[in-house]
């Protein structure tokens, strides 16, 4: 089973969100970033597991300059085979899905894996993209995957409970929470990752159909107000005129 997992570089989750450039930029001071969690906690975590029990390989890939080495090299530590490091600034989500999906099909995977979005985004787009542009089925959601043969037998979660699908590799899958659990590199993973191969290639060429022109904060929210609890005619007023949510 020849494994693809796609990894993004994303803030810490306490990180305070600001916008320099007149809201045209993500103000990077002082940011501590992270491997986004659900590309390491599911995506990865799950390509190693069927590694691990059915044989093959397990390659990173990042759309990033240099100083994403550090991240790409985590998921060496916790169990990947090797990782590729496209060099280029991430712009949009699809000059980033037509990187890896360009690599991917040169490489002939079996399965390609992401998270189900990045937390600072949460745009949910890149799977579905490369899986378009790879002209190959798509999972979204996934929180349980079985390989029965050469059939994967995969949960998703859908609104108001799950669905439970059959597919073929080739295919694109993006993991949700409960498809792995986390697991954190020990000091062998660690020194071994050191030797492992991170080949940084090109970009291929990419014209953005869509381009972000300015960012903004959701406006504050207001007051916490108290209502007394015997006072319910108060409370429905309230909910009724000013929340408008009944």
């Amino acid at each position: 089973m020849k494994s693809l997992v796609c990894v993004s570089k994303t803030p810490d989750t306490t990180t305070k969100i600001a916008f320099t450039d007149d809201g045209k930029a993500f103000n990077t001071q002082g940011v501590q970033y992270i491997m986004n969690p659900y590309d390491e906690w599911y995506a990865l975590v799950r390509a190693l597991e069927l590694k691990e029990a059915r044989g093959g390989t397990v390659t990173l890939i990042n759309v990033g300059p240099a100083e994403n080495d550090t991240i790409i090299r985590k998921g060496l530590a916790i169990g990947a085979d090797e990782a590729v490091r496209v060099d280029a600034e991430p712009k949009s989500a699809f000059f980033v899905a037509r990187q890896i999906a360009h690599y991917a099909r040169e490489q002939d995977y079996d399965l390609v894996f992401l998270g189900k979005e990045t937390i600072d985004y949460n745009g949910s787009e890149v799977g579905a993209m490369v899986a378009e542009m790879l002209g190959v089925p798509f999972l979204s959601y996934a929180s349980h995957m079985e390989m029965e043969g050469d059939t994967a037998v995969v949960s998703r979660d859908i609104e108001g409970g799950t669905e439970t699908v059959e597919v073929k590799p080739p295919f694109v899958i993006s993991a949700a929470k409960g498809l792995a659990e986390q697991r954190i590199p020990n000091m062998r993973g660690i020194m071994m990752a050191k030797r492992k191969p991170l080949n940084v290639i090109e970009p291929v060429e990419a014209e953005d159909p869509a381009v972000a022109v300015h960012y903004e904060l959701p406006p504050e929210k207001g007051d916490v107000k108290l209502i007394d609890p015997e006072n319910m005619d108060e409370l429905v007023r309230l909910l009724h005129e000013e929340a408008k949510v009944i």
